[in-house]
């Protein structure tokens, strides 16, 4: 077993004392840190598995969550900032019903770093309160966080309620969490998926510049 498979399994076991220290010391002896945070990406999803399965119980993803701010805070200074895109405003959001914010708040660091302007609409957003972002601020993209798989319904219901304002033409819907993927994401109406945050960032730009 690699170390990059030690970390995500320390996530998904929540076995997380020695983490902070082993990070640093992966960074310091020249892993990528794109590679360590999927690592840790990876291990976060397994644990929303498990708790979804009822094998974890609030008190686990708290946990979890906590390890992921204060790791993250680790990687993000060896992460590269990219070209930078003043000016363009992301609305982020956990889709209603969910209540994880580790994705997003990983999401809307880096998004922040390379240079975007993001409104952070917080877990368990409803609909409307994405569709009023978007008339708003005027929001190019619109990108939603669900780690739960009970809560990917919320997508096809803002995708309708965006098309019913008049506004679905002029956003593109990006969508990230563990139980998506690109195939699901279309079929739920999303124009694109990521499939972690620094995917998710290169992606936003992308469909900004298409």
């Amino acid at each position: 077993m690699t170390m990059l498979e030690d970390i995500t399994k320390m996530i998904a076991e929540l076995d997380v004392d020695n983490i902070a220290t082993i990070i640093q010391h992966e960074l310091d002896t020249g892993t990528n840190p794109e590679e360590v945070l999927r690592a840790l990406t990876k291990g976060m999803d397994e644990v929303g598995s498990r708790y979804e399965r009822n094998e974890y119980f609030l008190t686990e993803l708290v946990l979890a969550g906590e390890t992921m701010k204060e790791v993250f805070a680790i990687i993000k200074p060896h992460l590269v900032a990219e070209e930078q895109d003043d000016g363009k405003l992301i609305v982020v959001a956990t889709v209603k019903g969910d209540n994880h914010d580790i994705g997003k708040n990983i999401l809307i660091a880096m998004l922040l770093s390379a240079g975007f302007e993001v409104l952070d609409l917080g877990m368990d957003c409803p609909k409307e309160k994405i569709i009023d972002a978007v008339r708003e601020h005027g929001a190019k993209v619109v990108a939603l966080s669900c780690l739960l798989t009970m809560t990917m319904k919320e997508i096809p219901l803002i995708d309708e309620a965006l098309k019913a304002a008049g506004l679905r033409d002029d956003v593109k819907m990006i969508v990230g969490g563990a139980p998506l993927s690109m195939e699901l994401a279309k079929k739920l109406g999303a124009d694109d998926y990521g499939a972690d945050a620094i995917d998710g960032v290169r992606r936003i730009r992308a469909l900004l510049e298409g």
